[in-house]
């Protein structure tokens, strides 16, 4: 065993070239640059910034623990910098996920998306951190219940003792703010009857059932609850640890060989397919889309991170990709039209509703339905 190490990954939407695409290369370096400095001044042990769509990521490891008000502050000051950039430049939506002026020693509630993991290190610490883009947090249901319930996806759950006991799910319900902890595959037909309905229930942990080590973390953050107007898409992370009794790095990549529908894309009212891709790639344009993700591998060694193994550049996707394609023409020929658009409950937390507010006084009782209440309250002795 090594010492207690912290990865956090923090995620901000600071301001993008040509709309949503990319950031700019100045922001990428005024984040790296404070990074380096708290490093030097050994606040954090090691970082890795990188991007996805317009968000920027921050990948670092110290010993603090999760939401330390000084890594949280360090990210905070970071993603300012970076914003002060966005706005110098007039790039698009600068300083977008900022839903504060002021920093209060956590960026929870604040607008970015947090994902923090305490280890113990092992002998060797395979990690994958997933950073996603154009979706929400309940993007991550459908692959992490594979990795960690379904042994059609995870051999290990079935041939790897350390494993065969199962794990345990903490759901999360993002409107009410309150978790319920399930244990597989025990009580897998609750986890799904929940995790089904992912705009409101979300994998937020997993547990290994055995002896409790923590082996995945997403951030849970909606955009629109916490800012109660649409402000953009949470575009999620997620960290997962991987072998020596948990899945192997395979099994986890695999749960993303399908492009499963997610909710987001253009103006975050849209379902379209989440489709893997190497970092190169990770610059959203049809669309704004569609919704995509890129899977980071690393080592870590003493909170070194060894990497990162761009994990989704590789010619094992390539159908994943082609099918995610093909999702996205005949999702786009449904126009504004659903199973395309959001459902209803959703698009309240679009701009749909402004729409709505324009037409209200023009909308008038029709005959039929004047008959249709007559009849009821005829048939309701009223």
């Amino acid at each position: 065993m090594g010492m207690k190490i912290t990865l956090s990954v923090i995620k901000a939407d600071l301001g993008s070239i040509a709309g949503h695409h990319m950031p700019h290369p100045d922001q990428l370096a005024a984040v790296t640059k404070m990074l380096a400095e708290a490093k030097q001044k050994g606040l954090i042990v090691d970082f890795y910034v990188t991007h996805v769509g317009d968000d920027i990521q921050l990948i670092m490891t110290h010993t603090k623990g999760p939401d330390h008000p000084d890594i949280h502050g360090l990210a905070w000051d970071a993603f300012k910098a970076a914003t002060k950039v966005a706005r110098e430049l007039k790039l698009y939506a600068a300083g977008q996920d900022l839903l504060s002026e002021a920093f209060s020693g956590n960026v929870k509630g604040l607008g970015p998306g947090v994902a923090e993991l305490e280890m113990e290190e092992r002998e060797a610490e395979p990690v994958i951190t997933f950073h996603a883009d154009k979706t929400e947090p309940g993007a991550f249901n459908l692959p992490l219940f594979r990795v960690f319930a379904d042994p059609f996806n995870t051999a290990g759950l079935v041939i790897d003792p350390k494993m065969h006991d199962g794990f345990v799910f903490e759901v999360y319900d993002v409107f009410e703010g309150r978790s319920v902890l399930l244990k597989s595959p025990e009580e897998m037909y609750d986890i799904l009857a929940l995790i089904g309905t992912p705009g409101r229930y979300i994998v937020r942990r997993v547990y290994r059932k055995s002896d409790n080590l923590l082996a995945a973390v997403v951030s849970v953050e909606r955009l629109n609850l916490i800012a109660g107007r649409y402000v953009g898409k949470d575009d999620p992370v997620a960290i997962v640890r991987t072998q020596h009794g948990l899945p192997a790095v395979g099994e986890v990549l695999e749960a993303f060989s399908f492009p499963h529908l997610v909710a987001g894309w253009m103006r975050g009212s849209h379902h379209g397919p989440l489709m893997p891709v190497p970092m190169r790639y990770a610059r959203v344009t049809r669309f704004d889309g569609p919704p995509r993700v890129i899977a980071l591998g690393w080592n870590i060694s003493n909170g070194k991170l060894i990497g990162p193994a761009d994990l989704f550049d590789d010619v094992a996707f390539d159908e994943t990709r082609r099918l995610a394609q093909f999702i996205t023409e005949y999702m786009r020929r449904h126009g504004p039209f659903m199973p395309h658009r959001l459902g209803p409950e959703e698009m309240e937390y679009t701009t749909l509703p402004l729409v709505l507010e324009k037409l209200k006084d023009r909308f008038v009782k029709s005959e039929e339905a004047k008959i249709v209440k007559k009849h009821s309250d005829m048939l309701s002795g009223s």
